[in-house]
């Protein structure tokens, strides 16, 4: 598979191939033969890409903030490694492809191979596109056509958002691609339209779909022109589709409008508004989004549960139908709106036009290679070594999200692990972050890892609910497997992993990393000497996550107490040194005001030796407050960890408090430790009956809370 991404950091757009993903449920695989580039949201991607440091911060004035506090809470040159990781991960381009169904995932009912198919699935010569965003083609609608779908359902949602009736007196401001789409959504809906723009030939396209045009570039007044157009009542409606940083267009909206008028923002705009202007004549004004009701639930767009349609009439697919309709009716013609066209491997020099004529339109990807070769699971990114030691390590790693790029990859290369095959589901992250980190091959297969005779070491670092099942799989295939946390979801998937563990021999790892921090190694070092049982106070200032996030669903992600602060039970474990005999919860208690209450929750452990410790995992805390604090009081003295940062120590003599310019919880001592075991056959860095006790008390505690009265 092949696939156009744009790199942020240096605005370089390339063609990248890709291992093809395999199909899921609620998804198609689609083999697409044509793709449309929006001039205005792909143009602006490209611009932003293409702009210095000091540019972008501009643009993004809260992620400067964002930075701003980072710095203050985890360090100067943590804060520069994650802005350089986020700048450093290229995105796909592109939401509007054409193709034909080449495999129909389980539930994707109405769908079956051979079906031409439109959708929101990026620039790639193999698509996998959610249920609920693909819509089937009608015979009468050619396949370029089509590819306007998507951008011509921004517009509709606009219009269904103004409600336009017949012979009603419509102004669209702006008339790029989106607005000569609306100016022909309006006529079909029986409107009188009034394009305004600043460029002849768009308006001229524009009259051609039945408007009347107004250059205020020529010197024509478009409040003026609109009382004229309007016969002295006032416009209905204006729906804006035009890209300024200017307020003028939203101004004038609010003059040229009758009482009551409606205003709908579809484009980016300055909204420095004068409120007499809608007071007065008590105008609506509302901004649309994207293609309609769906947009950016993952229920319905990554689930694929669809509204039910007598409650919710127009959702995003069901606006992809209407367009085709009105496609199939000849009531829009994107005909004319087609002004280049090039072959998909020409993708670079497309974009280059995209840029330097800013009169561009429609933009066609042609995708006329052949089809069979587009579908291998593995590329080959780096030339194999030969020769490798017997007792390397030689590793593929399973899953390629932020985690993995950030912080374990890193580790694994740091450590000097060889590094083999890298998968991810759609294929795409582990050929950027497998070339990056010398891997010899990337994948969207993760049987493929588990079953090479050549791998003897897997790191599994997908969603949750995969991390018992891979790591059973992988360790009855006689692997070495590091997990990251949680190692389950529930104690029956914890005791399948702890049966499979027993039988096979090989180490297991989780990444409880705390442990190996160097903060936290001074401190388990200072405690060594003291005889008394322990006192803990461990904060997890963890910040708020909706409550519909991945992260959130217990069958998914497990909740964030077992995702999560698992760390702090594992890491006051280990500063115990000492069995836990006793776990009890209590999680905020149930009120209105609070959506969720899981995450907000404390958890006192007891030990074998007397020792005892509160974990007080909250998500309602403040940003600028450090996100961990760990305290410790034995014997007269404390021991306080801010963050990985910086360790005070009260009452212990000659010991001199740290502060370190980096954070470092651990990753690569952790991944460091694990590795050199392998290679050295020595002891497991973490003993294995305290990986399982961890997972164990931990969806303990996550059951009292959710059993909770």
């Amino acid at each position: 598979m092949k696939q156009i991404l744009q790199d942020l950091s240096s605005g370089a757009t390339q063609i990248v191939e890709c291992p093809a993903p395999a199909v899921r449920r609620k998804q198609l695989l689609v083999d697409t033969t044509v793709s449309l580039i929006s001039p205005g949201t792909e143009r602006m991607l490209v611009d932003f890409g293409r702009a210095g440091l000091l540019a972008k911060a501009r643009q993004q004035p809260d992620k400067v903030g964002q930075v701003l506090e980072k710095v203050r809470t985890d360090g100067l040159l943590t804060t520069i490694e994650a802005v350089r990781s986020k700048m450093s991960q290229p995105i796909p381009l592109g939401y509007s492809n054409v193709g034909i169904i080449r495999e129909v995932g389980e539930g994707c009912d109405g769908f079956k191979p051979g079906d031409r198919v439109v959708s929101n699935a990026p620039h790639a010569d193999v698509a996998l596109a959610p249920v609920n965003l693909c819509a089937r083609i009608p015979d009468e609608v050619g396949d370029e056509a089509a590819s306007f779908t998507v951008v011509a359902s921004i517009g509709l949602q606009g219009v269904r958002l103004a409600n336009p009736t017949l012979g009603e007196a419509f102004v669209v401001t702006g008339v790029g691609l989106i607005g000569l789409l609306t100016v022909q959504l309006l006529r079909a809906h029986g409107c009188r339209v009034l394009a305004i723009d600043f460029d002849p030939a768009k308006l001229e396209l524009a009259r051609s779909f039945g408007a009347e045009i107004c250059n205020p570039g020529s010197g024509e007044d478009p409040v003026a022109t609109c009382v004229a157009f309007s016969r002295g009542s006032g416009i209905d409606g204006v729906i804006i589709t035009a890209s300024t940083k200017s307020s003028d267009p939203v101004r004038q909206a609010a003059r040229m409008c009758r009482k009551r008028g409606r205003i709908v923002l579809i484009g980016v705009t300055g909204l420095e508004l004068n409120r007499a202007d809608f007071y007065e004549k008590e105008l609506s004004f509302q901004v649309s989004c994207s293609y309609g009701p769906g947009r950016y639930d993952p229920v319905y767009e990554e689930q694929g549960h669809d509204y039910p349609l007598g409650f919710v009439r127009w959702t995003e697919q069901r606006n992809f139908e209407a367009v085709l309709d009105l496609m199939a009716q000849g009531q829009i013609d994107t005909s004319a709106l087609v002004t280049h066209r090039y072959a998909f491997a020409q993708a670079p020099e497309a974009y280059s036009t995209l840029t330097d004529d800013k009169s561009v339109l429609g933009i066609l990807l042609e995708y006329a290679h052949p089809v069979e070769e587009r579908h291998a699971r593995s590329v080959q990114l780096t030339e194999g070594k030969s020769g490798a030691q017997p007792a390397k390590a030689v590793v593929g790693i399973v899953g390629a999200g932020n985690y993995a790029s950030r912080m374990l990859i890193p580790a694994f290369r740091a450590a000097e692990a060889e590094l083999h095959t890298i998968a991810s589901t759609g294929g795409t992250n582990s050929v950027i972050h497998g070339k990056r980190s010398g891997f010899r091959y990337a994948t969207s297969d993760t049987d493929s890892i588990i079953d090479n005779a050549d791998i003897n070491t897997i790191a599994i670092v997908t969603r949750h609910d995969s991390h018992a099942q891979l790591t059973c799989k992988a360790l009855r295939a006689g692997k070495n497997v590091f997990v990251e946390k949680p190692l389950a979801l529930t104690m029956e998937q914890l005791a399948e992993v702890e049966n499979a563990y027993s039988a096979s021999g090989q180490y297991l790892m989780v990444g409880f990393n705390r442990r190996f921090a160097p903060l936290v190694t001074q401190m388990k070092a200072l405690l060594r000497s003291c005889r008394e049982p322990k006192a803990f106070v461990m904060v997890m200032n963890a910040g708020a996550i909706p409550a519909d996030h991945w992260t959130q669903d217990p069958m998914v992600g497990g909740g964030r107490i077992i995702g999560e602060a698992c760390h702090l039970i594992d890491l006051m474990r280990f500063l115990a040194d000492s069995p836990i005999t006793s776990v009890s919860a209590r999680r905020m208690g149930e009120n209105r005001a609070v959506r969720l209450t899981e995450d907000k929750a404390s958890i006192t452990l007891g030990f074998a030796d007397g020792s005892f410790g509160t974990i007080h995992y909250l998500a309602n805390g403040a940003s600028s407050f450090p996100k961990e604090r760990i305290e410790v009081f034995v014997e007269g003295k404390t021991l306080q960890l801010d963050n990985f940062r910086a360790l005070r120590t009260y009452g212990w003599p000659g010991s001199k408090n740290r502060k370190h310019w980096q954070q470092d919880k651990g990753q690569s001592a952790c991944v460091a430790a694990f590795l050199r075991a392998i290679e050295t056959g020595g002891a497991a860095p973490i003993p294995p009956e305290q990986l399982f006790e961890v997972a164990r008390l931990t969806i303990e505690a996550t059951e009292q809370l959710r059993h909770q009265r």
